[in-house]
């Protein structure tokens, strides 16, 4: 029992550091209605951000987080006023082509400037090792993860559902004309999603960097996580790819314990099984443009 109620601890961890990734993904993706599969390179910035100033400037963890966001944040408006705006009015082909391009440069820029050797942060001690509670173990650093995605899954909700811009931000995705005719401005509201959205990548890339490790290929290697998350919880909300987080999460966790010659497999199969039942999601709804 104890090895149980450990793995779904660890399960959940891993699945709330999945919900951290994929947020910023179900943003522009389910808000905005735009396929960004370039998510993964501005995880891949926070992340080398967060190492840089950790590792090698010796700054605080806890300090270089916010500077993760705002960096990859920062990257993400930049690139949006002068690419992505362009291509909001564009067919789903076109910006899956751009964006998956924009992902290889991202790559090799990367690896030109950092090199192909996988860093890990390092932690404060107060992170580092593990406490029991009546058996279980219980990871310090996972702890962490799992309070911060707590309480950015309820600030996300109230944002969007309880405050002014959230229904700004709805009604400029459902119909711009008529929200430009209201008096919103539709490209200022974009681009902060956006910047927001890239910013969460970016916070995500550093909480994961110490347990998925980061390398230039980052983006390439968990592009599919993130996709199946906003898949299989539906992009029209930000409840269902956090459930679908924490389900893939527990899954893929308890899969490679008790099975490991198939526990790769055990997401995408029960993304199989999600999606034959839910076809747009737990949560999905038919886009509305």
């Amino acid at each position: 029992m104890t090895a149980i109620l450990t793995n779904l601890f660890d399960g959940v961890a891993y699945g709330m550091l999945l919900f951290v990734l994929a947020c910023g993904l179900a943003v522009t993706l389910g808000l905005m209605n735009f396929v960004n599969l370039a998510h993964g390179a501005f995880a891949m910035a926070g992340g080398y951000v967060c190492m840089v100033l950790v590792n090698r400037m010796g700054w605080p963890f806890f300090a270089a987080l916010p500077l993760a966001f705002v960096s990859a944040a920062a990257i993400g408006i930049v690139l949006e006023r002068s690419l992505y705006r362009h291509l909001y009015t564009r067919s789903h082909l076109d910006q899956v082509l751009f964006t998956i391009g924009l992902t290889f440069m991202s790559v090799a820029a990367v690896d030109y400037i950092q090199g192909s050797s996988r860093v890990f942060i390092n932690l404060p001690a107060a992170l580092q090792g593990q406490f029991d509670v009546f058996g279980i173990g219980i990871g310090r650093y996972r702890l962490m993860i799992i309070v911060i995605c707590g309480l950015l899954t309820i600030g996300l909700q109230m944002v969007l559902a309880k405050t002014r811009f959230g229904s700004r931000l709805r009604a400029a995705v459902d119909d711009p004309r008529a929200a430009s005719g209201l008096g919103i401005n539709v490209p200022q509201v974009f681009a902060f999603t956006f910047a927001f959205g890239c910013g969460l990548a970016g916070l995500g890339g550093a909480l994961s960097a110490e347990i998925l490790g980061l390398d230039p290929y980052f983006p390439l290697k968990f592009m599919i996580y993130f996709l199946i998350v906003v898949t299989v919880g539906g992009s029209s909300s930000i409840t269902g790819p956090f459930l679908a987080s924490l389900l893939l999460g527990i899954g893929d966790v308890a899969g490679k314990y008790y099975v490991p010659k198939m526990g790769p497999f055990v997401i995408y199969t029960m993304m199989i099984v999600i999606l034959i039942w839910r076809p747009n999601g737990l949560f999905g709804r038919t886009a509305a443009r």
